[in-house]
């Protein structure tokens, strides 16, 4: 245990001290323009190159396009809305946030997707089976949600030279864990953070706070790495 909170605290203040130099968040526009409007893939990529002078994240984003259009301008919905934020608390002032981009329904099932866009995806299978876990509890609390099929679209290479691909994950094969198997792990997590707080304290990093509360992606920490 203490050895897996020494590397929760280890990524946190890494990624304060060296925070990434780009996101994924114009995939989700992507997303949304294939299934929504139906903007062809051409436009999608004329976009990037117009909005992302940067070539490495340019070409990051466009090994994803091809993947992300392809399986969402083929889908024929009843219906897509957006989704509203819900909120996993952990710990004192500590809550994890989860959006999916949006929801859309087919012949009255509604399918929620998650997207990882890591080319190396981090997650072990305990890993994947904790933020599932977390993930239908707050499903639970929505009765418009809690039927829903929940899908990961991993779009990770099997290495690092290999080509993407789109593995579409249903969650409902992936096994959860029980309630106390939950918060043993979540307090791990939860002391990771607070000691990574106490270590930027001492270089004068600003903390990530909103008011009183610490609000924290979990998507963006590898956690419990072997």
């Amino acid at each position: 245990m203490v050895r897996f909170t020494k590397k929760i605290e280890d990524e946190f203040v890494k990624l304060v001290m060296n925070p990434p130099s780009f996101n994924y968040n114009a995939l989700n526009d992507v997303a949304r323009d294939s299934l929504l409007f139906k903007v062809s893939e051409e436009q999608i990529v004329k976009g990037i190159r117009e909005k992302e002078k940067r070539k490495r994240v340019q070409k990051i984003l466009l090994e994803v396009v091809p993947l992300l259009h392809g399986y969402f301008s083929n889908i024929q919905y009843d219906f897509v809305n957006d989704v509203t934020p819900s909120f996993y608390p952990i710990g004192r002032d500590l809550r994890i946030p989860f959006k999916s981009v949006f929801i859309y329904g087919i012949g009255g099932q509604i399918y929620l997707p998650w997207f990882m866009f890591w080319k190396q995806n981090p997650l072990d299978e305990k890993q994947l089976s904790l933020f599932v876990t977390l993930v239908r509890e707050m499903l639970r609390q929505d009765p418009e949600l809690d039927t829903a099929k929940f899908e990961i679209l991993d779009f990770s290479a099997n290495n690092s030279n290999g080509c993407r691909q789109l593995k579409v994950i249903d969650t409902a094969d992936i096994q959860t864990f029980n309630s106390n198997e939950t918060n043993e792990m979540l307090a791990i997590f939860a002391e990771g953070f607070e000691r990574a707080e106490d270590r930027l304290k001492e270089v004068d990093i600003p903390s990530k706070r909103k008011g009183d509360e610490i609000i924290v992606d979990i998507g963006q920490y590898r956690l419990w790495d072997k």
